[in-house]
């Protein structure tokens, strides 16, 4: 492992988390994979990719590899050597994202939080400015300081939109007190994107997820991001920011593979949804499905081909979950999957995220 004196030196304060259950890495030496669409090359941007910010981490008593960061997330690398993983599987671009960990902050060191956090971020995206970019952090807590934030982190330093949890300290984001933060984020036009925090709906059902098979993070993540974007659906807060570009981590959860269900809830039961067929909205549920995006990480081509004709291959973007070792294979799997032209594929692969969060191909 780096020293932390070299560690920061080389990644401008970024942590590109590697994790001890990967394989040996490859060396920076290696040729870049390419990926041929249609006998030409295709760019591909990896949405969900996940980095730290050490001092950021320290202000809150934290650090990388301790019991409140998954402790076996304890191998630090350069970004040359997460350049170098990118590079084996034909990644060549990852929009770095942090999972919110300070929601209980209060307001002032929240702030101080965050600022450190978007510094440090811009200053790696700018290091490296033909491989990362990176969605600011925000204190969704309090939602006028992240309005505020998600501006300062777009506008001043260049980021590409926002990640933020799937809840807010038993909150659900559709709540109205975070109205402010996105109309804010309407406003600007930016992506922003939803990942589960591990919390939530898997807090709340913990002694169901005992047992083998890490079932609080294999169904306990995308069940709370399947919450998350159903609440933002029948809450009413896409009709009233219809211009809200969003991406849900892991496929949208189980919302997609499901979603015929969305339709029946309100007519089947019309007592527990008030305001007509299907509660307040202004149309059905599953077309709010074409109204976001998602990411790959569903595990397989049949997986991909059907969450493309629920929601569009154009509402789809390539998504690892690195440094988490879920997958090395996505290009293949986007490649593979059934039913897609060759412009779907280069769309998935990397031209809708470079439409939304404004790369150039």
């Amino acid at each position: 492992m780096t020293t932390r004196r070299d560690f920061l030196a080389s990644t401008a304060g970024i942590a590109f988390v590697g994790c001890s259950m990967l394989s040996a890495r490859p060396t920076a030496a290696q040729a870049r994979r390419q990926t041929i669409v249609a006998g030409r090359r295709a760019k591909v941007i990896d949405v969900h990719a996940h980095c730290a910010v050490p001092e950021a981490l320290a202000l809150m008593g934290l650090k990388i590899g301790g019991p409140q960061l998954r402790p076996d997330l304890v191998m630090a690398t350069t970004a040359a050597e997460r350049i170098a993983i990118m590079d084996a599987q034909g990644i060549d671009m990852q929009v770095l994202s942090i999972n919110p960990n300070w929601y209980k902050l209060e307001r002032d060191l929240a702030e101080k939080v965050i600022q450190v956090q978007n510094e440090k971020l811009a200053e790696a995206c700018a290091a490296h400015a033909d491989r990362f970019v990176a969605f600011a952090s925000v204190a969704l807590q309090h939602p006028d300081l992240a309005a505020r934030q998600l501006e300062e982190g777009v506008k001043k330093y260049g980021l590409r939109g926002a990640a933020i949890g799937g809840s807010v300290n038993d909150l659900e984001i559709s709540d109205p007190k975070f109205h402010p933060f996105w109309a804010k984020a309407e406003q600007l036009g930016v992506l922003i994107f939803i990942h589960p925090q591990g919390t939530g709906a898997t807090e709340q059902m913990a002694h169901r997820f005992k047992g083998n098979g890490y079932l609080g993070n294999v169904i306990g993540n995308p069940l709370e991001t399947t919450i998350a974007l159903s609440h933002l659906i029948f809450e009413g807060t896409l009709d009233k920011f219809p211009g809200l570009k969003i991406c849900g981590a892991h496929g949208g959860g189980y919302l997609p593979s499901y979603a015929g269900r969305n339709d029946w809830g309100c007519p089947t039961r019309p007592d527990l949804c008030p305001g007509g067929t299907h509660g307040p909205l202004k149309k059905k549920p599953t077309e709010y499905l074409t109204q976001m995006y998602y990411d790959t990480m569903v595990f397989s081509p049949e997986g991909i081909r059907h969450l493309a004709a629920e929601v569009g291959a154009g509402r789809l973007m390539v998504g690892t979950d690195y440094p988490y070792p879920w997958t090395k294979t996505m290009v293949d799997e986007v490649m593979a999957t059934p039913g897609l032209s060759e412009s779907d594929r280069i769309a998935i692969l990397g031209g809708t995220a470079a439409k939304l969060l404004g790369i150039k191909l």
